[in-house]
This record gives C-alpha cells, sequence and structure tokens, in this order.
C-alpha cells in the first residue's frame, strides 16, 4: 500500500481515521459500555454451545458439531470488529494502521463468506436428516462432517485473499477518512488516488457470488424440507422438524436479510449511516442474537446448557469446600465423585 504526498495535514497520518459513530465524550463512553456489553454476552453465549457440545456426549452428532464450529466462528467474526471499535470510543484520534486496516478488511470478510457456507452446509445437514432419515447415519458420517468443515474454512479465508492483495497495491490520497467503524470496502475504494474499475469489479462479483450462490442452496434445501415435512403422517412429527428447522432459519433471514440490503442494492441508494447501521446488525447484533436463538428453539440444546450450569456449580462448590482453608494439594479421584455426587443431589434437590 503506497502513501502519497498529499500537501495538506493528512501528509503526516501513517494509516487511515475510523470515524465511527461521531458524538461528545459522554456519547462516546455510554456507546463503549454498551457495546462492551454485547461483546462479552456474546463471548458467553457463543461461548456456553461450544463447552456443552463439548461436554455432552448426546451432542456429539454432525448437527450440533456444525452448530459449535457456527458459534467459534461467531466469536471471531465478532471479534474482528468489536475490540478495535471499543479502542476507538477511548481514542482521540480514532488511528487505525495501513496493515491493520487490511486485516481487519481480510478477517472480516473472510469469516462473513464462511459464514455463508457454514449456514448452506448446516442447511445440507437438515435436508439429509428429514428427507433422507434412513440414509442420515451412513450419508452424513464423521469424516463428512469434518471435511465439510474443514472445506468452509478454507474456502471462506480464500475467496477475498485476491481482493485484498490488490488493494494492498493501491496508492491512496487525501484526508484518507474513513466515515464507517470499519475498513469497509465501499469507503476504502473511495480514498484511492485515481478510480479503479478493475478493482471494483473485481469485490462487486466476488461479494455477490457465494451469498446468491449459497442462499439459492439453502432455499432449495427447505423447500425440500418443507415439502417432506408436509407429507408426515403426524402432526407431532411435523412439528418436530419445524422445530428443528425453525432456529436455523431465523439465523439465516437474520444473516441474509441484513446482507441483501447491505450489498443487494446500489451504494448510492443509502447514505454512510445506513451503511454503518446495517453492517452493525448483521456483525454485533446477530452473533449476539444466535446463542438466545438456537437455545430457545431446541429442547436438546437447552438440557445441555442446564447440565453446563449445574457442573459449572459442582465445581465452585467443591473448589469452597475442599482446597480453600483445608491444606489439601491433593484428592483422590474416589473422594472426587464421591463429593460430586453429593453436590449434585443437593443441585437437584435445591
Amino acid at each position: 500500500m503506497k502513501i502519497s504526498n498529499t500537501p495538506s495535514n493528512s501528509s503526516t497520518i501513517t494509516g487511515f481515521i475510523l470515524l465511527g459513530f461521531p458524538c461528545p465524550r459522554e456519547g462516546q463512553i455510554l456507546l463503549f459500555g454498551l457495546f462492551s456489553a454485547v461483546y462479552l454476552l456474546t463471548l458467553m453465549g457463543n461461548g456456553s454451545i461450544i463447552c456443552a457440545v463439548c461436554w455432552d456426549q448426546r451432542l456429539h452428532t454432525p448437527m450440533y458439531i456444525l452448530l459449535a464450529n457456527f458459534s467459534f466462528l461467531e466469536i471471531w467474526y465478532v471479534t474482528s470488529t468489536v475490540p478495535n471499535m471499543l479502542a476507538n470510543f477511548l481514542s482521540d484520534n480514532k488511528l487505525i494502521s495501513f496493515s491493520g486496516c487490511l486485516l481487519q478488511f481480510y478477517f472480516f470478510f473472510s469469516l462473513g463468506s464462511t459464514e455463508s457456507f457454514f449456514l448452506a452446509i448446516m442447511a445440507f445437514d437438515r435436508y439429509l436428516a428429514i428427507c433422507r432419515p434412513l440414509h442420515y447415519p451412513t450419508l452424513m458420517t464423521g469424516r463428512l462432517c469434518t471435511n465439510l468443515v474443514i472445506s468452509c474454512w478454507v474456502l471462506g479465508f480464500l475467496w477475498f485473499l485476491i481482493p485484498v492483495i490488490l488493494i494492498s497495491q493501491m496508492s491512496f490520497c487525501g484526508s484518507r477518512i474513513i466515515d464507517h467503524f470499519l475498513c469497509d470496502p465501499g469507503p476504502l475504494l473511495a480514498l484511492t488516488c485515481k478510480k479503479a474499475p478493475v478493482m471494483e469489479l473485481v469485490f462487486s462479483t466476488l461479494t455477490p457470488i457465494p451469498l446468491i450462490i449459497l442462499f439459492l442452496f439453502i432455499m432449495g434445501s427447505y423447500a425440500l424440507v418443507i415439502k417432506a415435512v408436509l407429507k408426515a403422517p403426524s402432526a407431532a412429527g411435523q412439528r418436530k422438524a419445524f422445530s428443528t428447522c425453525g432456529s436455523h432459519l431465523t439465523v439465516v433471514s437474520l444473516f441474509y436479510g441484513s446482507v441483501v440490503v447491505m450489498y443487494g442494492s446500489p451504494a448510492s441508494e443509502h447514505g454512510a449511516r445506513m451503511q454503518m447501521t446495517v453492517t452493525l446488525f448483521y456483525s454485533v447484533v446477530t452473533p449476539l442474537l444466535n446463542p438466545i436463538i438456537y437455545s430457545l428453539r431446541n429442547k436438546d440444546m437447552k438440557k445441555a446448557l442446564k447440565k453446563l450450569l449445574v457442573r459449572m456449580a459442582i465445581i465452585k462448590k467443591i473448589n469452597n469446600q475442599w482446597w480453600p482453608g483445608h491444606g489439601n494439594t491433593y484428592m483422590t479421584e474416589n473422594k472426587f465423585h464421591i463429593l460430586t455426587e453429593k453436590v449434585l443431589i443437593e443441585e437437584i434437590e435445591d
């Protein structure tokens, strides 16, 4: 990335300035507290799903393994933007280095495309489970599930590698002020010293291709699922199938709805504030809502989360009863299991 000399004060700037949400100092502190709480809740919610899937043997199935990977992805997706946003709330210059801007651009869009791939294979998994129930165990094997997960991560991170390399070779002039809270391609390309039609064409092509193809794949999968569910003889079976797929469809609607509004229409149709609002929704709000959606609509997940909370309470009581003040640096495995059973009975009785 090249820095052009300018006659203005901006010639001393060593990176871009992310304006974010301009407001008085008191407002910046309020936003810092708000987004800090959202970030922590997002980490806790998605982390709880990961722990529940890892610790509950009943959830060691392709559906929940994919969900755990999806939650892991959401943690990194929100981490690609929020920590830097929080730092800017307390900063006076709101500066991000050129390399930092490129890294944020790459990870944000790579993780976003990876999320699209994960939503697609999760829809494929539900299609096999509902439309091919007898063949599901032989089709969706552990090996296939692992290969699909690896493919999602690899394809997602390879997809935007070329645009990042091209942007790194471009020259930027002027104030280098980005009216956004992240390094979005629209404001970034507007700061180039000369128009880059090839770069704009590459990005405008690469962005919608996975979104459109994967969205059509998801809709096709669920069209077949709905068709199969409506043919089910029992109403209970229909309710169970719709309950299983409902949470995933809700997440798909939240993600693709906001992304289509953002990138499915010409940039001239929405201003900078609108762009930031929509981007904020699918990059920060959606990762916060996803654990709530999956846990509220799924009985197995709710049971696993309750079991996780009980286990954490047991560990806390064991630490309180045995380690402090007892002088014990060692506990036999037999004593550990006896105390675990005792505390578990107390939790159930409570």
